[in-house]
This record gives structure tokens, C-alpha cells and sequence, in this order.
């Protein structure tokens, strides 16, 4: 009887085991399911490199620094090409901004900088509302929104009367719409609004509407052809005053890229070249300039998912 019972628990166990390895067996043939089942689950993928720059030439592009990177950069323009041997054709003549940006996380970027143009301080926030994708979600195009603020610090042209330190600031807005159509090209649209607390009479208009268009073309690797141009529509400013005009280049070598390029534009913030270019390119009042910028990692950023 105790051999009996013992074999019933042996038969038992055997029977058992078989169950539990077909269990284990049929487990791994649905992980192994799953797991295929999910290779065939399209992915997120968001566009990158829509440009190389977080600026096409003057005017910001979609572009931000990454997050916890700090972007050094050197605005500078020469003096007319038209000015003539004596000035070595703008090579005397010097104008400069300098500016610190920084990506406080993937989609925003704050930075300031300051112009010797009018002796101005300038401070933007920039933010990149949705990102141009493929796969799970299709995002035709990327925007971010942009505004900045700026100071004048040179003195009043009337000193003698009550003025006001309001009346130093100007501000501007932007809708910036990019797209990278291929590899090679790029476009973008800029609705912008200019708002000048102070303008010389009643006759002018505080607020100033212009739409920019700008793009890159892909030459090689490291370099790409970039056009700019910042049109005002109607009589909103004195016939002094012309559209922003920038043709140029981007150059990348490491953790630098070099922009050259020719503008009409001396003016280097918002609402100057938007609204204060006089240069004309039909007469030769056009500047050669380069922008500098110089990538420093500061924060390492926290592995997080993308969205």
C-alpha cells in the first residue's frame, strides 16, 4: 500500500512538472508574440536639424538649445559695401552683439544679449509649441512661439522734458512655422508684431505687422545656403525705412557653426531690423556679417522619455 501511494505521488509529480513546463513554454510563445506584436507598433519620430541654427540669419528660426546647453554667440557686422575704399569697403566699421541663450528643457529657451546699435538690451523667451513627426503621430510642421523685450539705454533726444523710462522699451512677438521638407531643404513663416512704446508723432503707428520668410538649402554635410527676408506690408513705416534682405551661409565645424552672410540690416534684435533697416541693395548699402556660436554643455539633462 505505502509502495503504491508512493508511485501515485511520483506519477503525480511527473504530471505536474510536465504541466508547469508547458506553462512556462506558453508563457515565453506569447512574450515572444507580444514582443513581435510591438516591432510592428509605429514609433514616434520627431524631425531634428531643421535648421543648423537657432537664428536663419537675423531672424530666430524653430530651432533651440538643448537642454541645459549654454549657446555663446558673437553677432557682427561690417559697414556698407558701398562706403568705399576709404573705409575698405565697411571693413573699418564695426557692429556687435553679444548674447548668452540657454535651453532650459527641450521645448524652451530663454537668452539676452547686448547690441552696440543704440546701446540696446534685449531679453526672449522662446517656446516650442508642437514638433514636426512621423510615425504614431504625423506633425506636418514644427512652431514655436517667440517674444522678446528691449531696452534703449542711449539718451533722450530731448533731455530737457519729462520722459519717461517706458518710453526706452520695445517689444515683439512671433509665430515661427517651419517645416523640413527633405533632407536638403527647409522653409519657414514668421507672423510678427512689433509693438514701440515711443514713435515721433501721432502720425505713427506704436504696433508694426511684417510676416518673414526664411529657409536653408543643404549643400553638404556641414554647410547650407540660407535666405532671409522680412517684408512690411502697407505704409507702416517712413520711406526711410526697407525690408530686411539676408542671403548667407552656415558653416558647422564641431561645436561651432559660422554664419556669413551679406544684409542690409544693421540692426541685429527684432524690432530693429524689422523696423529700423535703411540699407537699400539696389544702391550697395549692403553689410557683410557673421554670426558665431559656441555650444557649452552646463547641466546634464535627466534621461527622460520622449513624448
Amino acid at each position: 500500500m505505502r509502495l503504491k501511494s508512493i508511485h501515485i505521488l511520483k506519477t503525480g509529480l511527473i504530471v505536474s512538472a510536465l504541466f508547469l513546463f508547458q506553462a512556462i513554454r506558453a508563457q515565453e510563445d506569447t512574450t515572444d508574440l507580444l514582443s513581435l506584436l510591438g516591432e510592428d507598433e509605429p514609433t514616434l519620430d520627431y524631425t531634428i536639424a531643421t535648421f543648423k541654427s537657432t537664428r536663419v540669419i537675423n531672424m530666430h528660426s524653430i530651432e533651440n538649445a538643448a537642454a541645459g546647453h549654454l549657446d555663446f554667440r558673437i553677432s557682427h557686422r561690417f559697414g556698407t559695401i558701398n562706403s568705399g575704399v576709404g573705409e575698405l569697403w565697411g571693413l573699418d566699421q564695426a557692429y556687435m552683439r553679444l548674447g548668452f541663450e540657454y535651453g532650459v528643457n527641450d521645448r524652451m529657451m530663454v537668452g539676452f544679449g547686448r547690441s552696440n546699435v543704440n546701446k540696446e538690451i534685449d531679453g526672449f523667451v522662446k517656446y516650442k509649441i508642437i514638433r514636426q513627426s512621423t510615425g504614431s503621430k504625423n506633425v506636418p510642421v514644427t512652431i514655436s512661439w517667440f517674444s522678446s523685450a528691449v531696452v534703449r539705454t542711449t539718451p533722450f533726444a530731448e533731455p530737457e522734458r519729462k520722459n519717461y523710462f517706458t518710453s526706452r522699451l520695445y517689444y515683439c512677438h512671433q509665430l515661427l512655422i517651419a517645416r523640413k521638407i527633405s533632407d536638403a531643404l527647409s522653409l519657414q513663416v514668421a507672423p510678427t508684431l512689433v509693438h514701440r512704446n515711443l514713435v515721433a508723432d501721432s502720425t505713427v503707428k506704436n504696433d508694426v505687422y511684417a510676416i518673414g520668410v526664411g529657409g536653408r538649402y543643404k549643400l553638404t554635410k556641414r554647410s547650407s545656403f540660407n535666405f532671409e527676408w522680412v517684408p512690411v506690408p502697407g505704409n507702416q513705416l517712413d520711406d526711410i525705412y526697407r525690408n530686411s534682405l539676408s542671403l548667407g551661409f552656415d558653416i558647422e565645424t564641431g561645436g561651432h557653426v559660422f554664419q556669413l552672410h551679406f544684409t542690409n540690416s544693421k540692426p541685429m534684435n527684432e524690432k530693429g531690423f524689422i523696423t529700423e533697416t535703411t540699407g537699400d541693395w539696389a544702391e550697395g548699402d549692403i553689410q557683410f556679417g557673421f554670426n558665431v556660436s559656441r555650444m557649452f554643455s552646463v547641466v546634464k539633462p535627466r534621461n527622460t522619455p520622449q513624448e
